[in-house]
């Protein structure tokens, strides 16, 4: 099991999510819509000053649909490649309580 991260310019946030559902059979993930902070190359806050704002995606794939997620993202890179898409994967560990941490 993996745990997905992906963080982007709110502009693309459509894109990926119907390519991510379209692409992967029962994909199911947490989305935060608004991200302020600072990127290697400019703030995004959501103001009028730095107006554009980020949204982080989360899911828990297992490891074939986490593989097809980054050919899925790396696909809406190229056609995006200046809007700042970001994608972690990593093991999602089984705590002895049984959730996932």
């Amino acid at each position: 099991m993996k745990r997905m991260e992906l963080i982007a310019n709110k502009s693309v946030e459509k894109e990926i999510i119907e390519a991510l559902e379209k692409n992967i059979e029962d994909f199911y993930y947490t989305l935060i819509p608004q991200l302020h902070g600072r990127g290697k190359a400019k703030y995004k806050m959501g103001t009028a000053t730095w107006p554009e704002l980020n949204f982080m995606l989360v899911s828990f794939l297992d490891d074939d649909d986490a593989h097809e997620a980054e050919k899925i993202i790396r696909d809406v890179k190229e056609h995006f490649p200046r809007e700042g898409i970001k994608l972690f994967i990593m093991d999602a560990v089984m705590a002895q309580s049984g959730i996932l941490c």
